[in-house]
């Protein structure tokens, strides 16, 4: 379900590792960063907050709420744009993200903003914070969707964060795994089993390395991940595409989006 795919690949689906998924997406991020800022940083905005391809943004979906004066992580934060947002809007906005060339990219809309992020490389399965130091942990379709071991970075969002806190991330919707990752007519057939969680993976020809991995969940899968860390499960967005939004993004489109979800938003509270 990505938007990039290098040259000389072969896809498979097969059982990939929390270590090799780690070894393939850090560095396909190093790779892709530069082009994927190039290709959709305006779409995003510095400091904009943008949840998915559909282009709903946080100011109109309200999904987080007032952060002002809350101190906030964002998973995945890529070049920090959502960050940044929440910084401008009163929080305390910091990043985490695997990639150490996102992160540059972070630095530079840093100083071309003033608006700066603190932000720290690493994974979601171990995040290197304190126990209760966030009022909210979100992820705007980075991270999770790469991690193997997901039940491992659930609790790691839960133990970092304050009782109380909300923990909101979007991802692809999970129906979309049925349809071939194609933006036109093609994309609208179904093709494989929702329920096939085999993740996908992309091969490098030249090499043989594992140069990609993406990781299927259902519905219910998410939903009983976060029963079982305490999260109560308060909203679960699944934003239409908009009327007059053309943008072509990966296998997301209009031909698609005005007949099926491509993003599904996640919204829970931890027990108190």
């Amino acid at each position: 379900m990505q938007d990039h795919q290098p040259q000389s690949v072969r896809v498979e689906r097969r059982a990939v590792s929390e270590q090799e998924s780690r070894r393939a997406n850090g560095p396909d991020w190093d790779r892709y960063a530069d082009e994927y800022q190039a290709t959709h940083g305006a779409f995003l905005g510095d400091a904009g907050f943008v949840w998915g391809p559909e282009g709903h943004t946080e100011d109109e979906l309200q999904v987080l709420g007032d952060v002002t004066g809350l101190d906030v992580l964002e998973v995945g934060s890529g070049a920090g744009q959502c960050s940044r947002w929440v910084r401008t809007h009163g929080g305390r906005g910091v990043g985490l993200d695997l990639s150490h060339r996102q992160l540059q990219h972070s630095l530079r809309l840093d100083a071309e903003t003033g608006v700066a992020v603190p932000s720290v490389r690493g994974t979601a399965t171990a995040l290197p914070f304190a126990a209760a130091s966030f009022d909210i942990v979100f992820c705007s379709f980075g991270a999770l969707q790469f991690i193997s071991d997901i039940d491992i970075a659930v609790a790691e969002v839960a133990r970092v964060l304050r009782p109380g806190g909300r923990f909101a991330f979007s991802v692809t919707h999970p129906t979309r795994w049925m349809f071939p990752d194609d933006p036109g007519e093609p994309g609208l057939t179904a093709t494989q089993s929702y329920w096939d969680r085999t993740p996908y993976v992309e091969i490098d020809d030249s090499t043989g390395v594992v140069s990609y991995v993406e990781h299927h969940r259902t519905l219910g899968d998410w939903v009983r991940l976060l029963a079982g860390h305490d999260f109560r499960l308060t909203d679960l967005l699944e934003p239409e595409w908009p009327e007059h939004h053309d943008r072509v993004w990966g296998g997301w489109s209009r031909v698609r989006g005005r007949l099926t979800p491509g993003t599904a938003i996640f919204v829970s509270e931890l027990a108190r």
